[in-house]
């Protein structure tokens, strides 16, 4: 059991990591989200880190207000966009988060900075996603992703970008959900649906209230 103990272990100080560095980042993309549902906006979630958005999107104990962002979404200035490249390099996502952000769409972009920082732009501009967007997210993957050595591997082993987004993405709603509340607006939070009584709560509670209030 020696690998999955070091995986963990590495888990574990990945995750320590990600909250003692990343803190004052989560906090402020989660008033930032907050302030922007409290005032009418949309906040989207596309693809992040191999789709860990999933994580948030319509979940029981997670806000109703996520939405996943596909290309015929419409985006509006005030609308809050995350974005996800573990390199800040990927060309699909540094096209979208350049084009959200001259139609004055708040970015917030997962990257890993040691890695964004290892690696040269794709993009026309010259410039890697930290360096345009609204803010940005580390979620303190190693470069080139993966987090241990392992005998007889060639390759390293344990993909680290993921679980610290998941992490964080929590993290920052957390801070967002305290605001709203703080703030006087109490966000829908949905049941889970597979739960007695959770599915009739989500669509004559919450989503109705979604609909009419946007939060």
């Amino acid at each position: 059991m020696e690998l999955m103990d070091r995986y963990q272990l590495a888990v574990f100080d990945l995750l320590m990591k990600a909250r003692k560095t990343q803190k004052d980042a989560i906090i402020k993309a989660g008033e930032l989200v907050a302030d922007a549902v409290e005032h009418g906006h949309k906040v989207y979630l596309s693809g992040i880190c191999h789709s860990i958005e999933y994580d948030l999107i319509y979940r029981g104990g997670g806000p109703i207000f996520y939405k996943h962002y596909e290309e015929t979404t419409e985006l509006h200035e005030g609308d809050v966009l995350f974005v996800s490249s573990v390199s800040g390099r990927t060309l699909k996502v540094v096209n979208l988060a350049w084009d959200a952000m001259q139609k004055g769409v708040k970015v917030i972009a997962f990257t890993s900075m040691e890695y964004a920082q290892a690696v040269d732009p794709v993009h026309e501009s010259g410039k890697k996603l930290y360096e345009f967007v609204t803010m940005y997210l580390d979620n303190c993957a190693p470069a080139a992703e993966a987090m241990l050595d392992v005998d007889g591997i060639e390759a390293k082993y344990a993909a680290a970008s993921g679980i610290a987004s998941d992490f964080i993405m929590w993290s920052l709603t957390s801070v967002c959900v305290e605001k709203m509340l703080k703030d006087g607006y109490t966000p829908g939070i949905l049941k889970s649906a597979n739960f007695p009584g959770g599915n009739d709560y989500n669509k004559t509670i919450v989503e109705p209230h979604y609909d009419e209030f946007g939060w």
